[in-house]
């Protein structure tokens, strides 16, 4: 029998001046390990390990014991399956029993969707992955089991953990898949760790709301266009058909980049048409806007004016001038009587004219009228 010499003063030293990690512990200790060790229990299938190990690694778990895989190990079929959760893959551990599995662990958590006979506590996920993380912090080595696919341990398997886990789902269905089981456990894990439960890895952008000015800016022109459109019938209930249309928008709390979005989509609505889409030039209601009709003094647009709309980068994307040449009355030199733009002939029609002109004696006339 070897007997073990005394301890030295310098072992005595360090073993004082280790921390008592049996009480409270203020601040938390380097983790011996990155989390529990997951134990599959005579597992069937290799794509089912696969998925484990790829479900482990979402989560941060890297230790996978298998006890006595019924089709061998390794296998490709699991490594195709665990979607380059390589590292999982190479350092699974493979163990003849379970008493060899979980030989090292101070403590075992196993799995189950059935009541068992015993006197073991029963925990939910998330009671058990706090267990599990506080044993963490502890240096304490911990594993989950898991059973057979087709119908999960035995009540001798159970007997060896120190504790059950179970899932609340459905009891008319509770089977679930290996995998499932495995990812639960393992979100419930990397969940307790951290700062907030709600805490994410990425956060949307900040919500400011935009300026007031904006959204009235904005809310005007929509009652302008829905008023030249007679929406508001019967004139007597325009007040609260105003008052509902700007509850409605008003509520969100829009953004300036949103309420520029709006303005863009209105401007489309309200100043173009199928006939004269945005890029073909000048519109009729956009110069009524801009000049007030004929003969009026041309203005600035009250939307040139708002520093959140502009139709000027649409049209400049396509290569087309923001707007056409203005004349008199705000409107383009090309428009006829009402500030409608006269409408083009085609080629065909001119040239016949110009023949026709040509045999009735009008030599070298280009008239068109």
């Amino acid at each position: 029998m070897a007997v073990r010499p005394p301890p030295s003063n310098e072992t005595r030293r360090a073993a004082m001046a280790a921390p008592d990690i049996s009480g409270p512990v203020s601040e938390p200790a380097p983790e011996r390990g990155p989390g529990p060790a997951i134990v599959l229990v005579e597992p069937q299938l290799g794509e089912n390990i696969g998925m484990v190990a790829r479900a482990m690694a979402n989560f941060g778990l890297t230790e996978l014991r298998l006890v006595n895989p019924r089709d061998g190990w390794p296998s490709d079929k699991a490594r195709a399956a665990a979607s380059k959760a390589d590292h999982v893959i190479d350092a699974t551990t493979v163990f003849a029993t379970l008493e060899e599995a979980v030989a090292d662990l101070a403590f075992v958590y196993a799995t189950t969707a059935r009541e068992r006979d015993g006197f073991k506590q029963v925990r939910s996920p998330v009671e058990a992955a706090r267990t599990l993380r506080a044993r963490a912090v502890a240096a304490q080595k911990t594993g989950i089991l898991f059973g057979r696919e087709r119908f999960g341990l035995f009540n001798e398997e159970i007997a060896r953990a120190d504790e059950i886990v179970t899932f609340p789902v459905n009891p008319e269905f509770a089977s679930l898949n290996i995998a499932q089981a495995v990812l639960l456990m393992a979100y419930e894990w990397m969940k307790s760790g951290l700062a907030e439960e709600t805490q994410t890895n990425f956060a949307g952008p900040d919500i400011v709301p935009a300026e007031r000015r904006h959204l009235i800016s904005f809310l005007d022109h929509l009652e302008s266009a829905l008023d030249a459109r007679g929406y508001f019938r019967p004139a007597e209930k325009k007040p609260k058909m105003v008052d509902n249309v700007r509850a409605v928008l008003t509520r969100p709390g829009f953004t300036e980049a949103e309420i520029k979005v709006l303005r863009g989509v209105l401007s489309s609505l309200d100043f173009f048409s199928p006939k004269e889409p945005r890029g073909s030039g000048y519109p009729q209601r956009k110069a009524e806007a801009d000049g007030g009709g004929r003969g009026a003094e041309v203005r600035p647009s009250r939307l040139a004016d708002d520093p959140v709309v502009g139709l000027a980068p649409q049209d400049e994307d396509r290569g087309v001038p923001a707007r056409a040449p203005v004349g008199d009355g705000g409107v383009p030199p090309s428009a006829g009587k009402g500030g409608r733009s006269a409408p083009k002939r085609p080629h065909g029609e001119v040239r016949a004219k110009r023949a026709a002109n040509h045999k009735g004696g009008k030599k070298g006339s280009t008239s068109d009228d």
